[in-house]
Protein backbone atom coordinates (compact mmCIF):
# COMPACT_ATOMS: atom_id res chain seq x y z
CA UNK A 1 0.00 0.00 0.00
CA UNK A 2 0.95 3.49 -0.95
CA UNK A 3 -0.36 7.54 0.37
CA UNK A 4 0.09 8.49 -3.09
CA UNK A 5 2.77 11.20 -2.35
CA UNK A 6 5.90 11.34 -4.31
CA UNK A 7 9.23 10.92 -2.51
CA UNK A 8 11.58 11.64 -5.13
CA UNK A 9 11.37 11.71 -9.45
CA UNK A 10 13.37 9.13 -10.05
CA UNK A 11 15.41 8.51 -13.48
CA UNK A 12 14.91 5.19 -15.71
CA UNK A 13 18.81 3.44 -16.23
CA UNK A 14 18.69 0.99 -18.28
CA UNK A 15 15.53 -1.27 -19.74
CA UNK A 16 16.42 -4.89 -20.80
CA UNK A 17 14.50 -7.07 -22.34
CA UNK A 18 14.00 -10.88 -21.14
CA UNK A 19 11.63 -12.05 -23.95
CA UNK A 20 8.25 -10.55 -23.41
CA UNK A 21 9.03 -8.59 -19.86
CA UNK A 22 11.54 -6.49 -19.58
CA UNK A 23 14.18 -5.70 -16.30
CA UNK A 24 13.99 -2.52 -15.25
CA UNK A 25 16.46 -0.28 -13.81
CA UNK A 26 15.64 2.81 -12.07
CA UNK A 27 18.31 5.77 -10.04
CA UNK A 28 16.06 6.68 -7.17
CA UNK A 29 17.67 9.83 -6.83
CA UNK A 30 17.35 11.48 -3.27
CA UNK A 31 14.69 8.58 -2.15
CA UNK A 32 16.29 7.23 0.97
CA UNK A 33 17.02 3.45 0.24
CA UNK A 34 18.78 2.63 3.53
CA UNK A 35 15.71 0.87 5.18
CA UNK A 36 14.83 -0.73 1.73
CA UNK A 37 14.98 -4.72 1.52
CA UNK A 38 15.21 -6.99 -1.44
CA UNK A 39 11.07 -7.84 -2.11
CA UNK A 40 9.93 -4.38 -0.53
CA UNK A 41 7.60 -2.51 -2.82
CA UNK A 42 8.42 0.82 -4.45
CA UNK A 43 5.65 2.07 -7.10
CA UNK A 44 7.24 3.23 -9.73
CA UNK A 45 5.00 5.81 -11.51
CA UNK A 46 1.67 4.84 -9.53
CA UNK A 47 2.75 0.76 -10.16
CA UNK A 48 3.86 -1.35 -7.31
CA UNK A 49 7.14 -2.31 -8.39
CA UNK A 50 9.07 -5.94 -6.41
CA UNK A 51 13.02 -4.89 -5.75
CA UNK A 52 14.85 -7.74 -6.91
CA UNK A 53 18.07 -5.86 -7.01
CA UNK A 54 19.81 -2.84 -5.16
CA UNK A 55 22.86 -1.66 -7.02
CA UNK A 56 23.56 1.52 -4.40
CA UNK A 57 22.07 4.45 -6.69
CA UNK A 58 18.79 2.70 -6.89
CA UNK A 59 16.82 -1.00 -7.71
CA UNK A 60 15.83 -3.68 -10.05
CA UNK A 61 12.62 -4.58 -10.69
CA UNK A 62 11.22 -7.18 -13.06
CA UNK A 63 8.32 -5.85 -15.10
CA UNK A 64 5.89 -8.85 -16.49
CA UNK A 65 4.26 -8.33 -20.12
CA UNK A 66 0.67 -8.68 -18.10
CA UNK A 67 2.11 -5.18 -16.51
CA UNK A 68 3.33 -3.66 -19.39
CA UNK A 69 0.35 -4.30 -21.62
CA UNK A 70 -1.70 -2.21 -19.06
CA UNK A 71 0.27 0.35 -17.63
CA UNK A 72 2.26 3.41 -19.34
CA UNK A 73 6.07 1.63 -18.07
CA UNK A 74 6.05 -0.03 -21.69
CA UNK A 75 6.61 3.48 -23.10
CA UNK A 76 9.57 4.57 -20.66
CA UNK A 77 13.20 4.71 -22.40
CA UNK A 78 16.48 4.86 -20.83
CA UNK A 79 16.67 8.77 -19.34
CA UNK A 80 12.55 8.73 -18.80
CA UNK A 81 11.90 11.01 -15.17
CA UNK A 82 9.51 8.32 -12.91
CA UNK A 83 7.68 8.81 -9.77
CA UNK A 84 8.66 7.28 -7.01
CA UNK A 85 7.16 6.57 -2.87
CA UNK A 86 8.37 3.55 -0.96
CA UNK A 87 5.37 1.24 0.53
CA UNK A 88 3.40 2.84 3.55
CA UNK A 89 4.44 1.43 7.25
CA UNK A 90 2.49 1.76 9.95
CA UNK A 91 4.08 4.97 10.88
CA UNK A 92 3.48 6.88 7.78
CA UNK A 93 1.56 9.75 7.47
CA UNK A 94 -1.32 9.14 5.73
CA UNK A 95 -1.10 12.56 4.23
CA UNK A 96 -2.59 11.48 0.47
CA UNK A 97 -5.59 8.86 0.20
CA UNK A 98 -5.34 4.57 0.28
CA UNK A 99 -3.33 3.85 -3.04
CA UNK A 100 -2.58 -0.34 -3.85
CA UNK A 101 -0.53 0.42 -6.47
CA UNK A 102 -2.41 -1.43 -8.72
CA UNK A 103 -3.78 0.71 -12.15
CA UNK A 104 -7.12 0.68 -13.56
CA UNK A 105 -6.50 1.82 -16.47
CA UNK A 106 -4.49 4.57 -19.07
CA UNK A 107 -5.68 7.84 -19.16
CA UNK A 108 -4.64 10.44 -21.79
CA UNK A 109 -3.82 14.38 -20.68
CA UNK A 110 -6.33 16.48 -23.03
CA UNK A 111 -4.74 20.23 -22.39
CA UNK A 112 -2.08 22.02 -19.74
CA UNK A 113 -2.97 25.50 -18.88
CA UNK A 114 -1.37 28.11 -16.83
CA UNK A 115 -4.07 29.19 -14.03
CA UNK A 116 -1.57 31.73 -12.22
CA UNK A 117 0.73 29.99 -9.79
CA UNK A 118 -0.90 26.49 -10.69
CA UNK A 119 -0.87 24.65 -13.62
CA UNK A 120 -4.33 22.99 -15.11
CA UNK A 121 -4.75 19.04 -16.53
CA UNK A 122 -7.62 18.19 -18.01
CA UNK A 123 -7.34 14.13 -18.45
CA UNK A 124 -9.50 11.48 -20.54
CA UNK A 125 -10.01 8.38 -18.55
CA UNK A 126 -11.66 4.92 -20.17
CA UNK A 127 -14.98 4.97 -20.60
CA UNK A 128 -15.54 2.52 -18.04
CA UNK A 129 -13.41 4.00 -15.03
CA UNK A 130 -15.69 7.07 -15.33
CA UNK A 131 -18.47 6.10 -12.71
CA UNK A 132 -15.57 6.13 -10.11
CA UNK A 133 -14.29 9.41 -10.50
CA UNK A 134 -16.16 12.45 -8.91
CA UNK A 135 -15.95 15.85 -7.83
CA UNK A 136 -13.68 16.37 -5.22
CA UNK A 137 -12.85 12.81 -4.95
CA UNK A 138 -9.23 11.52 -4.99
CA UNK A 139 -7.58 9.93 -7.90
CA UNK A 140 -4.03 8.86 -8.44
CA UNK A 141 -2.20 10.22 -11.30
CA UNK A 142 1.17 8.04 -12.37
CA UNK A 143 1.29 7.15 -8.26
CA UNK A 144 -0.20 10.91 -7.13
CA UNK A 145 -2.75 11.00 -5.08
CA UNK A 146 -4.89 14.19 -6.32
CA UNK A 147 -8.15 15.29 -5.80
CA UNK A 148 -10.70 16.43 -8.69
CA UNK A 149 -11.71 19.69 -9.47
CA UNK A 150 -14.15 18.89 -12.40
CA UNK A 151 -15.31 15.85 -14.17
CA UNK A 152 -17.38 16.27 -17.54
CA UNK A 153 -18.18 12.44 -18.53
CA UNK A 154 -15.25 10.23 -18.63
CA UNK A 155 -12.83 13.42 -18.32
CA UNK A 156 -11.43 14.80 -15.71
CA UNK A 157 -9.98 18.51 -14.50
CA UNK A 158 -6.86 18.91 -11.73
CA UNK A 159 -5.36 22.08 -10.22
CA UNK A 160 -1.61 21.23 -9.67
CA UNK A 161 -0.12 23.70 -7.39
CA UNK A 162 3.60 24.51 -7.64
CA UNK A 163 5.06 22.27 -5.11
CA UNK A 164 3.25 18.89 -6.40
CA UNK A 165 4.21 20.18 -9.97
CA UNK A 166 7.68 20.53 -8.85
CA UNK A 167 8.37 17.50 -7.01
CA UNK A 168 6.90 14.96 -9.36
CA UNK A 169 6.71 14.34 -12.86
CA UNK A 170 3.82 16.50 -13.91
CA UNK A 171 5.95 18.91 -15.50
CA UNK A 172 6.85 16.69 -18.65
CA UNK A 173 3.22 16.26 -19.42
CA UNK A 174 1.57 17.21 -22.62
CA UNK A 175 -1.51 17.03 -24.72
CA UNK A 176 -1.90 13.29 -25.70
CA UNK A 177 1.00 11.95 -22.69
CA UNK A 178 -0.21 8.72 -21.28
CA UNK A 179 -0.65 8.58 -17.41
CA UNK A 180 -1.49 5.71 -15.14
CA UNK A 181 -4.87 6.26 -13.43
CA UNK A 182 -5.58 4.49 -10.52
CA UNK A 183 -9.21 5.12 -9.26
CA UNK A 184 -10.28 5.54 -5.37
CA UNK A 185 -10.22 2.19 -3.66
CA UNK A 186 -13.03 2.43 -1.47
CA UNK A 187 -15.07 3.28 -4.62
CA UNK A 188 -14.46 -0.03 -6.09
CA UNK A 189 -15.12 -2.28 -3.11
CA UNK A 190 -18.29 -0.17 -2.31
CA UNK A 191 -19.09 -1.07 -5.76
CA UNK A 192 -18.59 -5.01 -5.25
CA UNK A 193 -20.65 -5.17 -2.11
CA UNK A 194 -23.53 -3.50 -3.47
CA UNK A 195 -23.69 -6.59 -5.77
CA UNK A 196 -24.46 -8.48 -2.50
CA UNK A 197 -25.08 -12.35 -3.38
CA UNK A 198 -25.18 -11.45 -7.09
CA UNK A 199 -21.38 -11.09 -6.84
CA UNK A 200 -21.27 -14.93 -6.88
CA UNK A 201 -22.60 -15.26 -9.84
CA UNK A 202 -20.60 -15.59 -12.88
CA UNK A 203 -20.20 -12.21 -14.93
CA UNK A 204 -21.60 -10.42 -12.31
CA UNK A 205 -20.10 -6.40 -12.35
CA UNK A 206 -20.93 -2.85 -12.08
CA UNK A 207 -24.03 -1.67 -10.66
CA UNK A 208 -27.16 -1.50 -11.91
CA UNK A 209 -30.48 -0.02 -10.73
CA UNK A 210 -31.57 -3.14 -9.43
CA UNK A 211 -28.52 -3.67 -7.07
CA UNK A 212 -29.46 -0.26 -5.85
CA UNK A 213 -32.85 -0.85 -5.24
CA UNK A 214 -32.12 -4.41 -3.50
CA UNK A 215 -29.53 -2.26 -1.07
CA UNK A 216 -32.17 0.58 -0.75
CA UNK A 217 -30.55 3.72 -2.39
CA UNK A 218 -33.75 3.51 -4.82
Amino acid sequence: MFTGIIQAIGKVTGIKDQGGDIRLGIDTGKLDLSDVALGDSIAVNGVCLTAVALPGNGFVADVSGETLSLTSLGNLKSGSQVNLEKALTLATRLGGHLVSGHVDGLGTVISRQEDARSVRFVIKAPAELAKYIVHKGSITVDGTSLTVNGVDGARFELNIVPHTFQETIMATYRAGSQVNLEVDLIARYLERLLLGDKASEPGAKGLTMEALARAGFV
